[in-house]
């Protein structure tokens, strides 16, 4: 479905992205001893219960967080539009605060920012239960936009404790943890509206307390004195931190691609559901199970095949492989009459759930140890620009053709767009590769 993120035997299997060196010592760690002691091992395991548990909780508020719009409002038009502000709102501070969190880690260690965006998550989570008006929401989404901000920081503390060629692996666990919290959130989350419509609020809010307090106890800075660097307004100014990401070395063009193939996949996002109710009469619960598939794929490929694809394919074939894929697959997307193929489709693209990681890793090398969280927080401000614009035009373009029937093919057409980046993508992310190794090998 996307790049975004059985088949992980042990989701804290992180001998495969500690450094060679460590590896034997952390064989002989039990898990309780991986989570609870101060080491690199306990570091690298907060980081993964870290991305767990606050996309476990995000999920939990996904179904919720509608219906509780439409308890303020007076009309589906009204309740669309505040949901849309939100919507925009929680994006444009993502894109706001991503390069200045990156950057504040960068100056003052990755822990206390981790930790200050953790608690903030939390308490919008219980403010959410407790909210009265529109007014309290939309301050709320505010806060929430900001602190979800911390993936970046997130990636940046895995990108210290880890070595370049043990990155992507790195980055592809991330992503199946952040798949399995995709899997469970939503799902939870509905199951605990049938009780409170506020339920899930307060448990996702549980949730970021435990985090919290595991985090205070448990982790280790990760960035030491002597790699920390001056903090700039200028530099984390969100423009000018994508214009300083395009200039490191070996990165160029690639963040044009990055751009390009996020737009695509929030757009597929945002359109989803309306699209198979328009095309399949696909219910609520088929919705559930396919994003549930999502996640599960997700977890296949970033938690236990990440590793054998790198070793077989290598970082910018695999790259170029998924990009392949994912174009043929939204195209597919569009085109089918047939829900059940969708599936078909979702488990014949799993090359494009492994790309994600590994375009990450090519530019998080880029990058010097003291860059990592400005240059994480820009990738996030991409991500966050995305989800602002994304929706917009993605349910713009599927609402001119809702009214067709079920078997045109112009009801595609959002797919069809999203084909045509990810293509767009394919072919710079190809020349800006062999530009790369012309440039390497005139060096030489």
């Amino acid at each position: 479905m996307g790049f975004i993120h059985g088949g992980l035997k042990n989701p804290y299997n992180l001998s495969q992205v500690i450094e060679p060196h460590q590896a034997d010592d952390f064989k002989g760690l039990s898990l309780f001893k991986a989570l609870f002691s101060k080491s690199k091992s306990a570091s690298q395991a907060f980081i993964m219960v870290s991305v767990f548990l606050d996309v476990l909780g995000i999920g939990l508020i996904i179904p919720v967080l509608p219906a509780l719009v439409g308890q303020f409002t007076h009309s589906p038009d009204e309740q669309a539009h505040w949901y849309g502000l939100l919507s925009m709102m929680y994006g444009t501070m993502q894109f706001l605060c991503a390069p200045v969190l990156g950057a504040f880690s960068d100056r003052f260690g990755r822990r206390p920012v981790l930790l200050l965006s953790i608690f903030g998550l939390g308490c919008s989570f219980f403010t959410h239960a407790f909210a009265n008006s529109l007014t309290v929401l939309l301050l709320v989404r505010i806060i929430s936009g900001g602190t979800a901000a911390s993936f970046s920081v997130a990636n940046a503390y895995m990108a210290d404790i880890t070595s370049g060629e043990n990155r992507a692996k790195a980055f592809g666990l991330l992503g199946a943890a952040f798949g399995i919290g995709f899997i469970f959130g939503p799902v939870l989350g509905g199951l605990l509206s049938t009780y409170s419509l506020r339920l899930p609020f307060l448990v996702a809010g549980g949730m970021a307390v435990l985090n919290w307090l595991y985090g205070f106890f448990i982790l280790p800075e990760s960035l030491p004195e002597d790699r920390r660097t001056a903090f700039s307004w200028r530099r984390a100014n969100p423009l000018a931190a994508l214009w300083n990401l395009s200039q490191l070395r070996g990165v160029g063009m690639l963040v044009i691609v990055y751009a390009l193939v996020a737009f695509a996949n929030f757009m597929l996002q945002s359109t989803w559901v309306l699209y198979t109710q328009f095309r399949f009469h696909w219910t609520p619960r088929d919705n559930g199970l396919s994003l549930f598939a999502v996640g599960v794929l997700t977890v296949i490929v970033q938690g236990g095949l990440q590793g054998w694809l790198l070793r077989q394919l290598g970082e910018k074939r695999l790259v170029l492989l998924g990009f392949t894929s994912a174009t043929i697959a939204f195209f597919l997307y569009g085109t089918i009459t047939v829900g059940w193929m969708m599936y078909l489709i979702m488990a014949g693209n799993i090359m494009a759930y492994a790309a994600a990681p590994a375009m990450q890793a090519i530019i998080s090398k880029s990058a010097s140890p003291k860059e990592q969280g400005l240059m994480q927080g820009s990738l996030n401000a991409i991500n966050s620009l995305c989800i602002i614009f994304g929706p917009l035009i993605g349910t713009s373009l599927l609402a001119q053709f809702g009214h067709l029937s079920a078997d045109d093919w112009r009801l595609g057409s959002t797919f069809y767009l999203c084909s045509a980046l990810t293509l767009l993508a394919l072919i710079i992310a190809v020349l800006h590769f062999r530009l790369d190794e012309r440039k390497q090998l005139q060096a030489l």
